[in-house]
Order: structure tokens, then sequence, then C-alpha cells
């Protein structure tokens, strides 16, 4: 097992840089990730299409994000060509940048139906789920990249098992809102907008779930993708890498 002091002891002080460098790039690409995400569940609740155009202008910026620590990443195997825990911290890295930017991507999505609620009018349902459940796919966000700041693996369990909480939740809104529009068909427009915003936020719990299980992966090595939670738990209860 690993933990945030065992990438800070190499040889070469350059390479200790590099390593730190890539990811704090990470780190920060994650906090502009995460005020996305904020602003465009913010955006839909409080019908601000200003807030939720800065969203949508946010994609660029996120997107080079991504291109410059994936070149990062490149240019540190091809230079250090890197073993055992550096080289895990590399590949966790290069694959969590696709989960930010994909969390940018839901975040955009639902800055552009707060957008389409704005010129339509205000859905008569679902702005209690999108609070709710937006402010628990935000804590997941937040917590997935806390666990990743401080290679801390049980943290990362806590989000991989909160996941759940937040399917279980998307289904019973998603339930409760299609109920409301077969009684009501001429809401059917705006609360569909409600329904592929809270979409979003599931698809984002799903990102920030990936994010935890590379964390697991670079503590303790093993590829946790797949195994469920129960085997999950075995792992960061009881694993250990060199």
């Amino acid at each position: 097992m690993i933990n945030k002091d065992s990438h800070t002891h190499h040889i070469s002080q350059q390479f200790n840089a590099e390593l730190e460098e890539v990811r704090s790039h990470l780190l920060a690409m994650g906090g502009l990730v995460e005020k996305q995400v904020n602003d465009a569940v913010t955006a839909l609740i409080d019908a601000d299409s200003g807030l939720a155009q800065q969203v949508r202008e946010l994609d660029d910026q996120i997107n080079q994000m991504e291109r410059n620590i994936d070149e990062e990443c490149v240019r540190i195997l091809a230079r250090r060509q890197p073993a055992a825990s550096d080289l895990r911290l590399i590949i966790s890295i290069s694959k969590s940048v696709i989960d930010l930017e994909r969390i940018g991507d839901e975040s955009t999505k639902i800055a552009r139906r707060a957008i389409q609620l704005c010129e339509e009018g205000e859905s008569p349902r679902g702005y209690v789920e999108v609070r709710h459940i937006g402010d628990q796919v935000r804590k997941m966000v937040q917590e997935a990249l806390d666990a990743f700041a401080r290679f801390d693996a049980d943290l990362a369990l806590s989000v991989a098992q909160y996941d759940k909480t937040v399917d279980r939740e998307y289904k019973t809104a998603l339930r409760e809102l299609v109920t409301y529009m077969m009684e009501d068909p001429r809401s059917i427009s705006r609360v569909l907008s409600v329904i592929w915003a809270l979409r979003s936020l599931e698809r984002i719990g799903d990102h920030a779930r990936n994010i935890a299980e590379l964390v697991i992966y670079l503590v303790h090595g093993t590829d946790v993708r797949h195994l469920g939670l129960a085997r999950m738990k075995e792992e960061v209860t009881g694993g250990d890498a060199n």
C-alpha cells in the first residue's frame, strides 16, 4: 500500500517535481469541474440563464486542461519509464481526467436544460429532486478528489458505496416525474428537461465513482472495477500492494 509521501522520494528531484506537477494539474482541473457542477445545478434551480451560459463557456477550458494533462502523462511515460506505484499514479491520472472531462460535459448539458427552461417557463415539478441529488453528487465529486489528493482509499470506498444511494434516488425521482407527466401532458416538455438534468447528475455520480475506484487502484494496486462493493471493501480493508 502507498500513501502521499511515497511519491516525494526519488533519486531525481526533477522526477519528483514532474509527478507533483501533473497531480496538481489534475486537482486544479477537478476544482474547476466541481465549480461547474455546482453552478449548473444553481443555474437550473434559480432559472439563471447568465450563470448557465458561464458553465457552457467553461467547457473549452476544461477540454484544454484534459489535453494538457494527457501530454504531461505521455512525456513522463516516455522520459521516465515509471514502474510500480509511480506508474499507477500516471495511469490513474490519465484515466481520471477522462472522467473529469465527462463530468464537465454533463454539467454543460444541465446548463443547456437550464437555459431551455428559462425560455419555456419553469417546470411544475422536479426542482426539489434536482437540489437533493445535485447536493449528493457534488459531495461525491469533492470527496473523490479529496481521496485522490490524500491517497485515501477509505474515503474513495465511501464514495463508491454512496453511488448506490444516488442511483436509487434517481430512479425514484424518475418514476414520480413520469407519473406526473402522464397526469398533466401539458407539462411534458418542461418536466422532460428536468428529467434529463437528473440523468446528467446520475451520470456525474457514476464518474465520481470511477475516480474513486482509480484511487483504490492507485493505493492498493488492484483494479476494483466490476468487482462489486463487497469485493471492493475487502480490497480496501485487507488488500496490499508494493
